[in-house]
């Protein structure tokens, strides 16, 4: 009698042990692969067990959700004082802007919306138009809406102007030109002619040279004082300029980085092809730069979003300085009022930041198909 054993059908597929998948695998891998790792990680649930709950317990647990002034956050125990935000929320949305107009505010919010989010949904076709909208034509609209004048559009000065209304335009103002200003500043910089360096080298070194800070009060007090008799210009145009050149400068270093990066042959196979400059760096050397230090150029649009907050020193009220200038609301002093002003703020700031993070990430993601294996 043969003792041999022929298997009729395939052997039961066992699942991998649990060592190398699944949680343990993950957690062997990334947390506690050797012993540097486990006590950085061990650091790290010790702080996040001291910093959480406590910011839990105050922003959450303890908070206080309903109230009518300043009596609901008295409490012993009383956390972050939620109404206070709740009846000043449309200040800290449009500032003192007149509340018969705000649905001009409300259209420009909208419009913006309307064109940034095809923009940056790669799927969407004609890109060309989009950006000549986002970046030609929504300005044009905008100023009309908020400023008004014309089409029977009541004027509103800029100094009724606040909150998130002024960060975003700030901001955007300050992106829409930084970025292109500052790819002629780092081709300027990199240039044959001597004249055209000199000056790019100038401007890039005067701003990068001088504090934000310092910009603004000279905008907003010396530049006046060289202005003719009769003549002013508005101040929140003039931090408008000041912050456009101030970010044209930092992203002129950051392209230059990107202009250095891409390989001499891109340069002479352009030339070989008979392409001229211009027609070179459109083409070629540009679409590769930027695409290199797309972390950089977020990076900037981040600072100058947070920079903005620097405008409250010259009298400008935007989101942080409306929420500041409402703590001396005598309806709702209470030991928690500044907190839960300035936690909401940061919430602000931080869902606007993570924003462009993430969005850096997935078209990084996206356009570095070419160096992967």
């Amino acid at each position: 009698m043969s003792i041999a054993y022929v298997r009729t059908k395939p052997a039961e597929v066992l699942p991998p042990p649990s060592s190398s998948v699944g949680p343990i695998h993950w957690l062997r891998t990334n947390l506690f692969s050797g012993i540097g790792n486990t006590i950085l990680t061990l650091l790290a649930i010790w702080l996040l067990w001291k910093a959480v709950p406590p910011f839990l317990e105050f922003a959450v647990f303890n908070a206080v959700w309903e109230g009518n002034d300043r009596t609901a956050c008295l409490g012993p125990a009383a956390g972050a004082c939620w109404p206070f935000v709740e009846a000043k929320i449309a200040q800290f949305i449009y500032g003192v802007y007149p509340e018969a107009e705000r649905w001009r505010v409300n259209l420009v919010y909208f419009l913006l919306a309307a064109g940034l989010i095809p923009l940056a949904i790669p799927g969407v076709p004609r890109k060309g138009l989009n950006a000549l909208f986002v970046f030609v034509a929504f300005p044009v609209i905008a100023f009309i809406l908020l400023v008004g004048g014309v089409f029977g559009l009541p004027v509103v000065e800029t100094a009724m102007w606040g909150g998130l209304l002024v960060t975003l335009v700030v901001s955007y103002v300050g992106i829409v030109v930084s970025l292109p200003f500052g790819v002629l500043l780092a081709l300027g910089r990199r240039s044959d002619l001597p004249l055209v360096k000199l000056c790019s080298v100038c401007f890039i070194e005067f701003w990068r040279g001088v504090p934000l800070i310092t910009v603004l009060f000279m905008a907003s007090v010396m530049l006046p004082l060289f202005m003719p008799n009769g003549v002013t210009v508005d101040k929140l145009l003039r931090a408008l300029i000041g912050v456009a050149l101030f970010s044209s400068a930092y992203m002129a270093e950051v392209v230059r980085g990107g202009l250095q990066a891409v390989p001499k042959g891109q340069y002479e196979g352009g030339m070989a092809v008979g392409l001229g400059y211009w027609a070179m760096m459109r083409l070629i050397i540009l679409p590769q730069a930027l695409k290199l230090v797309i972390p950089g150029i977020v990076n900037t649009f981040i600072g100058l979003f947070m920079d903005t907050s620097l405008v409250m020193i010259i009298g400008i009220f935007d989101l942080l300085g409306i929420i500041q200038r409402n703590f001396t609301d005598a309806n709702w002093a209470s030991p928690v009022t500044s907190s839960t002003g300035y936690l909401f703020a940061a919430l602000v700031y931080w869902v606007f930041c993570f924003g462009m993070s993430r969005y850096s990430n997935f078209m990084e993601r996206r356009l570095d198909v070419g160096r992967h294996r």
